[in-house]
């Protein structure tokens, strides 16, 4: 588990392909890497991976699978590209953003940056069906760090967009700062708000079916469409 508090930057150092996997050795912050041992979980920009390796004071390997290259932006770095960084939560360390697994769940990209006084404002836009999961207000991790829904707004098609807003704390300590608009991004949803929505839904739409029959029958004598298979 990890807190979406992002604990530095890290470099990638050397990239190595491998029949069916590619190997990243990355360069740490001085004292990330302190008693990090071979099979340690560590979030890269908010996707867990496992340690393969370590490589003196300031440097580990990590291996991913081809899949994950596939369904996020590990397999777009190059040698020298900056990543957000947290190591795994250790037992009673306090939760600063909210938990996080380290599983992405879908790719967005950036729509609009605006930059108000000392403040940095990212408008990013979520591919349907994901903006049922999004509220203002709520928690969101974006390339893992732990962030504030500001704002929210929903098309019909469940697609949308949402706001995020960065004070320069958070600017130093992550790398969006680097990111520009159509830059893809990694989503990992707030779980509790995940269960609660699809909840709501499979019970609306046990509901809803067995109702289903007598709505279809009313808008057929009165000549409506319902648009409901």
């Amino acid at each position: 588990m990890f807190t979406g508090i992002v604990q530095g930057i890290a470099q990638v150092a050397q990239i190595t392909d491998k029949e069916g996997l590619r190997s990243f050795t990355l360069d740490f912050p001085p004292g990330f890497c302190k008693d990090l041992e071979i099979g340690a979980s560590v979030a890269c920009d908010g996707v867990c991976l496992t340690v393969t390796a370590l490589k003196g004071d300031t440097q580990a390997d990590f291996d991913v699978m081809l899949q994950s290259l596939n369904l996020t932006t590990l397999g777009q770095l190059r040698t020298g590209s900056r990543i957000n960084v947290e190591r795994a939560a250790r037992d009673g360390a306090e939760i600063g953003g909210h938990p996080l697994s380290g599983h992405v769940d879908f790719m967005a990209t950036v729509a609009a940056i605006r930059q108000p006084a000392n403040n940095h404002v990212i408008r990013i836009a979520v591919p349907a069906p994901w903006m049922r999961y999004i509220f203002a207000k709520g928690y969101i991790a974006v390339n893992g760090a732990s962030l504030t829904v500001a704002e929210a707004g929903r098309e019909a098609d469940g697609s949308g967009w949402f706001e995020v807003w960065l004070i320069p704390e958070t600017l130093r300590m992550t790398t969006f700062g680097d990111k520009g608009v159509d830059a893809a991004l990694h989503i990992e949803i707030e779980r509790q708000t995940q269960v609660m929505v699809d909840t709501i839904r499979d019970a609306v739409a046990e509901k809803i079916g067995a109702l289903m029959p007598a709505l279809k029958m009313f808008a057929k004598e009165r000549g409506l469409e319902l648009g409901i298979e």
